[in-house]
């Protein structure tokens, strides 16, 4: 019997961290979202806004038994940079934070001492900004946001962005693949 969970980050856009866990091993399903805003029920446009407090997030239910939260956490720390406020890259904006949405107290622990020790060991440039908060008032994003690389993979942001991102990711996660 799996022992499904779910864990829910904010990387940048959601396009490109979807696309990552969507080939880990042991992660079931990934929805793309919104989670940490004050507005129910936000649309794209409404978020894109900068107003509505949320973040672009995936919501990742993964079976515990084939694949850790902490190596969600590190996959997640090495596909996206972790010491930009409001910021990936191109995209600015709160909803483009870096942000880990906890589900439970011991993701909460897990998330803090992983950013300490990622902090102390100096494994990047300047500190890390990933706000880590209890998940709140998450929404699934429209349809069109769903599977969005193989749904348009000759998308010019997919192939300048997102492409590049989950090349990198297999290259340096072969062994944690489908």
């Amino acid at each position: 019997m799996a022992d499904l969970q779910t864990a829910t980050f904010g990387g940048g856009c959601f396009w490109c961290t979807e696309a990552v866990f969507l080939e880990l091993r042991g992660v079931q399903h990934v929805e793309s979202g919104y989670a940490g805003g004050h507005v129910a029920n936000p649309t794209y446009e409404q978020v894109c806004t900068k107003t509505t407090g949320h973040a672009e997030v995936i919501q990742i239910t993964y079976d515990a038994e084939e694949v850790s939260y902490e190596d969600l956490l590190e996959i997640f720390f090495q596909t996206h940079d972790p010491t930009t406020k409001d910021r990936q890259g191109n995209d600015v904006g709160p909803q483009y934070r870096s942000a880990i949405f906890y589900h439970s107290e011991e993701q909460k622990q897990l998330a803090e001492a992983f950013i300490a020790r990622l902090n102390e060991s100096g494994a990047f440039p300047a500190p890390i900004v990933t706000e880590v908060t209890e998940i709140n008032n998450y929404y699934p994003a429209e349809n069109y946001h769903q599977d969005y690389l193989a749904n348009n993979p000759s998308n010019p942001y997919c192939a300048m962005v997102v492409r590049p991102k989950v090349d990198k990711f297999r290259k340096q996660f072969a062994d944690k693949l489908r």
